[in-house]
């Protein structure tokens, strides 16, 4: 498994920690990584989380990685 999947697997996991705070920062980085393997989990957080903010995230994010994919 390489640094970048490990790195990807941490954030997915963090995306259930019970703190808003901590779920937003995994959303940014899963952002700056870039994998649209993410893209799920983002649609999962987007349409269940109970904070505003981490469902505006998520979907901000979402939307960024699948518009990048479309143009690559």
């Amino acid at each position: 498994m390489t640094v970048e999947k490990k790195l990807i697997a941490y954030h997915l996991h963090r995306l259930k920690d019970r703190d808003p705070q901590v779920r937003l920062a995994s959303i940014h980085e899963l952002e700056l990584l870039a994998d649209p393997e993410v893209l799920p989990a983002l649609r999962q957080l987007f349409e269940t989380d109970p904070v505003i903010e981490v469902r505006k995230a998520a979907q901000a994010a979402g939307r960024k990685l699948y518009l990048k994919g479309r143009v690559e």
